[in-house]
């Protein structure tokens, strides 16, 4: 069994890269992130229409590639590495994934060739105030009210959810968690944007008073769904951490050949060496796990659970260390606002709490492979 990248892969990170290379440069990113809204319309707008990297894993009969999941892994990998400021990962992970493993046609086909074509941004509401990424933590109803559906409750750390045309809901029912289309402007929907420590991805709380929803899927049949998204949404994110980290580490590993202290460099120094050779093996031990754990994703296999909560658990501690790291490594001014060393860092932070902490998804995987 061959896990290494095919021609075409590699060729498809080389153009990503190009592409985030001239229009994720760090100015940009700090551009974004003071805006509301959180990215530049025309760079998603040429993300859709010259890459097609919305419609990448969206099936060729709802106005997709139908690529597989290894490609999404090579793809948020890269951006990752350049802290792109897009709301890629909620309408392409979050919301498309849902609509794929809902089973609802016609969901599907109402709504996956507007995420596919880039018109539509799209996210999922799921979590809560409680804070809980389990089915327990929806608490959000769903009730029929003259054969429409009326939804009542908040949600909390909603990616894009201040910006989204649609929003996904997971909402409660008489026959438990079921799912929910609302769109972003509907009638008594109120959404507001949080002040996030990471503000290179934005998240919004979102309060429903009636608002009306169209169920999609079965009802009662939702956390069935949620629950496979969340597994693939932990593994997404492990490929993003991955390629933030060995961000980190190239910057560092830069920084210690051409800082002089002493009159020699700082990387000819044992303790600056050992922190790099440590940074090394934890991010080539965490692409192994991301890798893998696409692979699963790609095949839908069973082991996909366990390993999902396996690469999300290790790619976060990998990450956040290499961000801590990279900041110890430039000393004084990686400290400062000017360095983009702490902009890694706090995306390293709110991405290893984003869907359970390491913590959460070791017990997880503790469960899942019957400990």
């Amino acid at each position: 069994m061959n896990f290494a990248f095919s021609e075409e892969q590699e060729e498809l990170r080389n153009i990503v890269r190009q592409f985030l290379d001239a229009k994720s440069s760090e100015t940009a990113v700090r551009e974004q992130m003071e805006t509301e809204r959180g990215y530049d319309p025309e760079v998603w707008s040429q993300m859709a229409e010259q890459l097609g990297l919305q419609s990448l894993i969206i099936p060729e009969d709802f106005g997709g590639q139908g690529f597989g999941y290894v490609e999404l892994i090579v793809v948020l990998e890269e951006m990752g590495r350049a802290l792109l400021c897009a709301p890629y990962f909620s309408s392409v992970v979050l919301a498309a994934n849902t609509l794929l493993q809902s089973g609802d046609d016609a969901a599907k086909a109402a709504y996956l060739p507007g995420i596919a074509s880039g018109e539509t941004v799209a996210t999922l509401a799921f979590t809560e105030p409680n804070g809980r990424w389990d089915e327990s933590g929806v608490e959000l109803t769903a009730t029929q009210d003259g054969g429409a559906w009326k939804l009542t409750g908040t949600k909390m750390f909603v990616l894009d959810g201040h910006t989204a045309n649609l929003v996904l809901v997971a909402a409660r029912t008489g026959k438990g968690v079921s799912l929910f289309a609302v769109d972003g402007d509907a009638a008594g929907l109120t959404r507001t944007a949080l002040a996030t420590m990471d503000q290179t991805r934005k998240q919004a709380k979102l309060e429903f008073a009636g608002v009306e929803g169209r169920l999609v899927g079965e009802e009662g049949a939702g956390w069935d769904v949620l629950s496979t998204v969340l597994d693939l949404a932990a593994v997404a994110l492990a490929a993003e951490q991955v390629g933030g980290a060995q961000k980190c580490l190239d910057m560092s590993v830069e920084y210690a050949k051409v800082r002089v202290q002493f009159g020699r460099p700082i990387g000819s120094f044992q303790a600056i060496k050992h922190k790099c050779a440590d940074m090394l093996l934890e991010v080539e031990s965490a692409k192994s796990a991301a890798y893998y754990a696409g692979w699963c994703a790609a095949e839908m296999n069973d082991e996909l659970p366990a390993v999902a909560s396996l690469a999300k658990a290790y790619c976060s501690e990998a990450y956040f260390h290499a961000a801590a790291e990279n900041i110890q490594i430039h000393g004084g001014i990686g400290f400062t606002w000017e360095h983009p060393a702490h902009l890694y860092f706090k995306r390293a932070k709110s991405s290893e709490l984003l869907f359970g902490d390491p913590t959460y998804h070791r017990e997880l995987l503790a469960q899942r492979i019957g400990i």
